[in-house]
């Protein structure tokens, strides 16, 4: 068998125009809107909080400018590809014509990696607000049945060769049954992807206008309330733990990656656009500028309203809010509710994305051909919307946030630094292909790309290596066991 087979440039163009089972609908304000409302969400409502207090402290600044960075680096490359290739499959498309089939096949099971955990990471922190809401109304719901019946605690002696003992050391039971309010919302975005694509846009850009509403004024009204003490130090210490310091900064960074994925989420669309060639660059790259500028000042205004060690919790902004006094109880509702709002558009822009790259990766043959499978009436992937909608209920249900937002973000860093390389061999190995958009400067771009990636992947915890190394193995074995035998280009004698 050949493992680096390719599928032609020209081939993937000729299919974007012979493929009109999904139903072509968004417009460049419906991907724009896509791609703020999977970045705006869990990195700004909850993890932000959790990186300050365990990493980088008010430094958390810093870590999101060089998360930043490194996917402006990514978006440029994705803008290329999602142009010239507007088809479903998102980085596991780009791979597979520029680097080979098992390339792509690690992209798109890391995808896997990086939606359905991204998903369940989204769907705790909005359990969190949810919770807390409810409790500002009286409301209580046992703490057995709102929280993971399972947490992670790798101790610091742990090294990173022992992939086994990291796997699997450190577990303990909380005394929790499950995260049913966790469950509930993927239950209800997963019937709505299976409805129609034009229904779910509309639902996330009223959604979307909410959460900007909510995230401005928050910052308006707490800029007024900053201690500047809180910031001092910006950058706290290395402790015992080996927290803090420019190494913490960095290992955030690794950490809220995840909340960046959005513009990934945008690409993933691309089949269902009415001008993908012109409009997709503009949804990636708008929605990225957008948002890196909101996380940066919104991490200003949290740390400086609470001290960092105070934020390790599932709603840190409703955290920082209620500090404010007993004359501004109004916002900390309001903050709660566009919270709220805001996470289920992450959830179901992360499970749009994921269903469109199954549906992409089936139609190759290297996934069963029932992921492939258009509702007649919905023109939606149906089955493959189902199936990782039980997926991410269970992840959801079942796992911390802590663990599930590094285990995202090292996906999604993998899945970058291959489309970044992509770029940078497409260009010399088919330089006269048409491009709408081109990567300029792609020949610094695209390395910078790769390195940055690399840097911060390298910086993530050992035992979240560990976890994608395993992840990977299990990838192999479905590869070669099912996904070359069955592969459309196998068939094919290629």
């Amino acid at each position: 068998m050949n493992l680096f087979r390719r599928r032609s440039v020209a081939d993937l163009q000729g299919e974007v125009l012979a493929d009109q089972s999904l139903k072509r609908a968004l417009g460049p304000i419906n991907l724009t809107s896509l791609g703020i409302g999977a970045i705006i969400g869990a990195g700004i409502f909850v993890l932000t909080g959790h990186a300050a207090a365990q990493y980088a402290g008010p430094g958390i600044v810093y870590s999101f400018i060089l998360s930043g960075l490194a996917c402006a680096f990514a978006g440029l490359c994705y803008a290329e590809f999602a142009s010239m290739i507007p088809l479903s499959g998102s980085a596991y498309t780009y791979g597979y014509a520029t680097l080979g089939e098992f390339v792509a096949w690690i992209i798109g099971w890391s995808l896997i990696l990086e939606y359905l955990f991204a998903a369940g990471t989204v769907a705790v922190g909005w359990s969190g607000y949810v919770v807390s809401f409810l409790k500002d109304l009286g409301i209580t719901i046992p703490a057995a049945f709102t929280s993971a019946p399972y947490d992670h605690v790798t101790a610091a002696n742990l090294h990173w060769w022992n992939i086994w003992q990291l796997f699997a050391h450190g577990w303990t039971s909380t005394g929790a049954v499950l995260n049913v309010p966790a469950m509930f919302i993927i239950a209800v975005i997963t019937i709505l992807l299976v409805i129609g694509i034009k229904e779910s846009a509309n639902f996330n850009n009223a959604i979307v206008a909410l959460k900007l509403l909510v995230i401005l004024t928050f910052i308006a009204v707490g800029a007024a309330y900053i201690n500047h003490a809180n910031w001092h130090p910006f950058v706290p210490p290395v402790d015992a733990a080996g927290s803090f310091g420019w190494h913490g900064v960095v290992r955030a960074a690794g950490v809220i990656f995840f909340a960046y994925i959005g513009f990934d989420a945008v690409s993933t669309a691309a089949q269902e656009a009415k001008n993908p060639q012109r409009d997709m660059p503009i949804g990636l790259l708008g929605s990225l500028g957008v948002c890196t500028i909101l996380y940066i000042v919104v991490s200003l205004v949290l740390t400086g309203i609470v001290n960092y060690t105070q934020l390790n919790v599932s709603a840190p902004i409703a955290v920082a809010v209620s500090t404010l006094g007993p004359k501004l109880a109004w916002l900390e509702y309001f903050i709660k509710i566009g919270a709220i709002a805001g996470l289920s558009s992450v959830i179901l822009v992360l499970l749009l994305g994921q269903a469109r790259i199954f549906y992409t990766m089936s139609k190759d043959g290297l996934l069963p051909p029932a992921f492939s499978a258009v509702h007649p009436r919905f023109r939606t992937p149906w089955v493959a919307q189902f199936l990782i909608g039980a997926a991410a209920l269970l992840i959801a249900g079942l796992f911390p946030i802590g663990l599930l937002g590094e285990l995202v973000s090292i996906g999604t860093l993998l899945a970058f630094a291959i489309v970044c390389a992509g770029v940078f061999v497409l260009r010399f190995t088919d330089p006269q292909i048409k491009r709408p958009f081109r990567t300029p400067v792609f020949w610094a771009v695209a390395p910078l790309g790769v390195l940055s990636c690399g840097y911060l992947m390298c910086n993530l915890p050992p035992d979240t290596w560990a976890r994608l190394i395993v992840w990977l193995a299990i990838g192999l074995v479905v590869y070669f066991t099912y996904s070359c035998r069955h592969s459309k280009l196998e068939k094919q004698g290629k």
